[in-house]
């Protein structure tokens, strides 16, 4: 008991020391910037002010940054409703409508000598014609429902006739459709087939130039969503 007594007081005479340590050397602190004023204030204010231009800097990124990527899904949402609402005249169309208004698509974009098959028994080339560089296009066209897919069976059929029958440079395969099956895509992917989904037929509609969407070979902005083999 003795013992935990004499630990206490240590420890009260302990904590009156740093007390009396902390208040001298507050005092000192007020005496020093009292006797050196005028040095210390404009640094003071200096810091003051760059704090304040700091805060008010960084808000103002972060409000920009905000704005900035609010404005970014905006638009992107705008683009995937106009894409959306130009497709309900594309899905109006029938079938041969379909071939004839993607044939005029590749006329806009500077294909020449485009010509629709329009029957059956084409092999698979709806539509053929040269891009502006002197590459043969053949086009496959499938218009389909927009909840549907294009199957690995209709991705082989077109791969088994567009070079070997056509002679097809780019072999575009273009429908009104979401999505192809992961083995349709892979298919293509692997045979230089151009998987054009409903999105990228969309921005087609929209004004995007063919030469552009070629490339993305069955990406785009909007679903990326797959459907099973």
């Amino acid at each position: 008991m003795a013992l935990r007594r004499r630990r206490r007081r240590l420890k009260k005479r302990t904590r009156r020391q740093l007390q009396a340590w902390g208040a001298g050397v507050a005092a000192v602190a007020v005496i020093w910037l009292a006797g050196n004023w005028a040095a210390v204030w404009p640094v003071l204010v200096t810091v003051l002010a760059l704090s304040v231009v700091g805060g008010t800097g960084w808000g103002l990124w972060r409000a920009h940054h905000l704005a900035v990527g609010q404005d970014r899904q905006w638009r992107a949402q705008e683009e995937a409703k106009a894409r959306e609402l130009s497709m309900t005249e594309v899905d109006a169309l029938s079938w041969q409508d379909f071939e004839r208004y993607v044939a005029e698509l590749c006329r806009r974009d500077g294909c020449t000598r485009v010509v629709v098959s329009g029957r059956s028994g084409d092999l698979g080339a709806d539509v053929v014609g040269y891009l502006a560089d002197g590459r043969k296009l053949v086009v496959q066209c499938k218009k389909y429902a927009p909840h549907r897919s294009v199957s690995s069976q209709d991705m082989q059929k077109f791969v088994g006739t567009a070079r070997p029958e056509h002679g097809a440079d780019v072999a575009l395969f273009v429908t009104t459709c979401r999505t192809f099956t992961r083995a349709a895509l892979g298919l293509a992917v692997r045979q230089d087939i151009v998987a054009m989904h409903r999105d990228l037929l969309g921005s087609w509609v929209k004004g995007a130039r063919l030469e552009t969407l070629i490339p993305l070979n069955g990406r785009g902005d909007g679903t990326t969503r797959r459907s099973p083999a």
